[in-house]
């Protein structure tokens, strides 16, 4: 009796299988030399299948489906984690700046308002509750002037701030007449002054940082001159300030000038203001100062309105004597000019610097200068020193266009090599790229451009990419650059955008429920081995308001994972092919936040609101 293998019917099947695997062989390599050629898509999983030796393609993927759901086959089922809703007590928790936990540091140099973030053991592992009465907050521009009063349900502002106009309530909803506390005939009437001195108008004025911003009238009133202001003030007495600010569409934080650097790169902003900020400028050797100067670009301006500016007329309302406002002028002057800062006005309450273009402007040798420093690093009293220039005239760090031109032009940081690995053809590239991903997101949220999505987060922005092609008078975007990611930053401000350093193992400096849309591109896969998955998820939870949408782009295998932790989060959600084809392993996680809000007897209401 002969074997098996000598039977004439495995004779005839061998090589038929032989054929359909060279074909499929032949098959792949064709494509993938067809894709690299430029005429298609999907060039990496293309290229990854030609360099099997078995062709074997690529587990856990659906080919079948093109933009629609996709079906991803996991050895085991993974068990879904459904999250409580926490207590209502945190409703408005902002885990890193927890009133009862700063009350534990030290007041010298605000260290209490500063962040400190909860231990592992005490994080809250559960679905922060949107208070009774929550309501979708006014679209963009009526949100400038009102809020809903379930939404930010605190009245002592309207108390305290009467007579300066900052807050007023009327029946249930909050009114913002654009007042402040130096600008009694309102923040427009402020801004005008400003642009007399200040060429606000044409461009070349684009970013501005208000330092303690109250609600934020002044970057509120600024958008609509195409200024994108990023507010801060602490969570202090004045209770809700940044939620405040958030709600009525303005970026700001929760954040206080410190014992350590602001998280804004070196050279951000065009702009910066402190109008009654009460921030002891001249402290500290003028520390404070000085890390103003490290973010304000070569030719931008610094203003000042409140103490001690026009002292003669207030000194008995600040209750302080002549001879301590004097001398407290005189050493904001003086620091001025060791900065190399040259005063531009002086009219009234307000007082106007600008920053010299370079060190050869100066007309004298920088002393006492920095190392380095950013991000994290403690704060000195040391000047940070001008980028080098060949001649007198040019701006130091670069001269940026007007905008919206250098929203797309090449930022001086990328053609001088400053940021590793990125050359001007890569950042036209990835321009390209983006356009057509945004193009992708609108064909699937028909909402996106809107005003339905006014205050948008881009968690891992790299170079600006996403907000630069999603740019819009309707939206802003605030640009996180993680901590562990390239620092690209600042290139992000060199494009007109704002942003911010964060480490998304600990939470953001915001309120809960003050965005509309979060994006994150690759973030699981940059995180995925430094912190727990569920706590960032948790986190985008808590800042996206009820009914947002998140859109999470990233490798297929993490996306498995994220999907699974957002099934147990109240989301709504579906997996979907990258654009190109669902042969690029890349995929497009869409979720909506559904609407929900909890009761005093911690049980939740949903609805279809």
């Amino acid at each position: 009796m002969g074997s098996k293998q000598n039977l004439p019917g495995s004779r005839a099947r061998i090589p038929v299988s032989i054929f359909i695997v060279l074909g499929l062989c032949c098959f792949f390599y064709l494509l993938g030399a067809w894709q690299r050629s430029g005429f298609g898509k999907g060039d990496s999983i293309a290229m990854e299948i030609t360099k099997r030796t078995e062709c074997k393609i690529v587990s856990h993927l659906d080919f079948e489906s093109h933009h629609n759901a996709v079906v991803i086959v996991e050895p085991t089922e993974l068990k879904v984690k459904k999250f409580k809703p926490c207590d209502v007590k945190y409703t408005d928790y902002t885990p890193c700046q927890d009133q009862d936990r700063a009350m534990k540091f030290p007041r010298e140099n605000m260290n209490y308002r500063e962040r400190h973030c909860p231990k592992e053991e005490e994080k809250l592992h559960c679905l922060i509750p949107a208070p009774k009465g929550y309501t979708t907050p006014f679209p963009w521009p009526k949100s400038r002037d009102y809020a809903h009063y379930a939404n930010v349900p605190y009245k002592s502002l309207t108390v305290e701030k009467a007579n300066q106009h900052w807050v007023e309530f009327h029946g249930n909803v909050f009114k913002f007449p654009g007042g402040g506390t130096m600008f009694p005939e309102g923040a427009d009437a402020y801004i005008d002054e400003l642009a007399s001195v200040i060429p606000i108008a044409n461009g070349s004025v684009r970013t501005a940082l208000d330092t303690g911003c109250g609600v934020a009238s002044w970057g509120a009133y600024l958008l609509k001159r195409n200024v994108l202001a990023m507010s801060f003030a602490p969570r202090d007495n004045h209770e809700a300030q940044v939620h405040f600010a958030l709600e009525r569409g303005v970026p700001a934080v929760i954040g206080v000038l410190g014992s350590i650097h602001l998280p804004y790169p070196s050279r951000a902003f065009d702009m910066a203001q402190c109008s009654r900020c009460l921030i002891p400028w001249t402290s500290n050797d003028g520390m404070y100062l000085m890390e103003v100067d490290r973010v304000l670009r070569p030719g931008g301006y610094w203003i000042l309105s409140g103490p001690p500016i026009n002292w003669k007329t207030y000194y008995k309302t600040w209750k302080r004597t002549k001879e301590d406002l004097l001398a407290e002028q005189k050493k904001i002057e003086e620091l001025a000019e060791q900065l190399c800062w040259e005063k531009k006005y002086e009219k009234g309450d307000m007082a106007i610097w600008r920053k010299k273009i370079n060190a050869k402007s100066c007309g004298r040798k920088l002393t006492n200068t920095c190392d380095s420093g950013e991000q994290d690093d403690k704060m000195e009293a040391c000047v940070t020193p001008f980028p080098e220039v060949a001649t007198q005239n040019e701006v130091a760090g670069g001269q940026l266009k007007p905008y919206p031109a250098r929203l797309f032009a090449v930022p001086p940081r990328i053609s001088k090599g400053l940021i590793s690995g990125v050359t001007e053809e890569s950042y036209h590239d990835e321009n390209k790229k983006w356009k057509n991903h945004v193009r992708a997101y609108k064909s699937i949220n028909k909402l996106i451009g809107s005003t339905r999505y006014h205050n948008i987060m881009d968690m891992n922005a790299g170079l600006g990419g996403f907000a630069a092609a999603i740019e819009s008078p309707k939206l802003w975007v605030m640009n996180v650059v993680p901590t562990i990611a390239d620092n690209t930053l600042g290139v992000v401000y060199e494009r007109g955008l704002v942003g911010i350093y964060h480490d998304w193992c600990e939470a953001f400096s915001t309120y809960p429920r003050t965005y509309d849309l979060l994006h994150a591109n690759a973030l699981f896969s940059m995180y995925q081995d430094k912190c727990n998955l569920e706590d960032i998820l948790l986190e985008m939870d808590r800042i996206l308001r009820p009914e947002g949408a998140v859109i999470i782009r990233d490798e297929v295998d993490v996306m498995n994972k994220v999907k699974v932790i957002a099934q147990g989060m109240r989301w709504d959600t579906k997996l979907l092919d990258h654009e190109d084809g669902p042969l690029v392993p890349e995929k497009i996680l869409v979720a909506v936040k559904q609407y929900w809000i909890g009761n005093e007897d911690n049980t939740t209401v949903s609805s279809s609101h």
